[in-house]
């Protein structure tokens, strides 16, 4: 899982042109707005059934990643002697449909989708009941069926939470149980590149102290990758020098050049930083993580504390 080049910007990609009128009413919508009123304008787009960001699937790359590379991911359920066990917990923020929190389910974890959007939620159980009658069908045996290869005989619960990453009450709340220690898996996707560059020291400031220290690991799905990062979003362009700034120096502000690529300069870390453990190219993805030819350009990166 070693690092690797990092895919080129190309402004007139296939991909670019197909988000181009979407991103449109998207940036018309969060111009210039605070960022205290996102989860309503974001509600709003769940209302109106627009929601471009939404893949209709589980990412692959993340069960390929889960799949492949037990190795990283040490607090992850192995075995059926495990289930005298707590389980380990999962989060998804900003979990739309739900399609990922039903995934990191079938590979035995507690998951809590969470979102700002009530609308979004209800879609999310929607989704989880059509998931459910069609896997009792058989149609959904290779992708949602539990992990039995890999010793996981039986899914773990799923938690629909509304509620701002950036705040306690859904954690605390009695109703959904308590994280003691941190959450040992945090996947990303379409989160990070939805918020403003200001947001992002809180981003990364919340990551740190929401992942479990004892073995827990963040994985971002890292896009779009070919946008312009100097261009406005959501979803905004990004790099992996970006996560690897932001979350090495979390909570920090950090100053950017004209073409919105961080200028970081030192090494040094703060308190709290995120290691980057790996950096992979998934030989499978979501199609708007592809080039024309098909090619992957997304990038899987798995971070843990120092």
């Amino acid at each position: 899982m070693a690092s690797d080049p990092e895919p080129p910007i190309n402004a007139s990609s296939a991909n670019d042109h197909a988000i181009q009128g979407q991103s449109q009413r998207l940036r018309s919508l969060f111009k210039d707005s605070n960022y205290s009123t996102h989860p309503k304008n974001w509600d709003t787009l769940w209302k109106e059934s627009f929601t471009p960001w939404d893949r209709g699937g589980s990412s692959q790359a993340l069960d390929e990643v889960l799949s492949l590379h037990r190795e990283v991911f040490p607090n992850a359920p192995s075995s059926a002697d495990d289930w005298d066990k707590p389980r380990p917990k999962a989060l998804v923020p900003g979990c739309g449909r739900g399609h990922d929190v039903l995934l990191l389910s079938a590979h035995g974890y507690d998951v809590f989708g969470l979102d700002s959007s009530p609308t979004s939620l209800e879609e999310a159980k929607k989704n989880e009941k059509r998931v459910a009658e069609e896997d009792a069908e058989g149609k959904w045996k290779e992708l949602y069926a539990p992990r039995r290869e890999l010793g996981v005989t039986t899914k773990g619960r799923v938690m629909w939470v509304t509620g701002d990453f950036f705040e306690d009450d859904w954690v605390n709340d009695s109703g959904y149980g308590q994280v003691k220690n941190g959450f040992d898996l945090i996947f990303d996707y379409t989160f990070f590149c939805a918020l403003p560059p200001e947001a992002r020291p809180q981003y990364a400031k919340r990551m740190s102290d929401l992942l479990n220290p004892d073995g827990g690991r963040l994985v971002c799905l890292e896009w779009p990758l070919d946008k312009d990062p100097s261009t406005s979003g959501p979803p905004w362009g990004v790099s992996g020098d970006l996560y690897l700034a932001h979350l090495g120096h979390p909570g920090q502000e950090l100053p950017y050049n004209d073409k919105g690529q961080v200028m970081d300069g030192s090494a040094d870390t703060t308190p709290g930083a995120l290691k980057r453990l790996a950096r992979i190219q998934p030989a499978y993805t979501h199609k708007a993580g592809c080039d024309d030819q098909g090619n992957v350009i997304d990038r899987v990166s798995v971070w843990s504390h120092q």
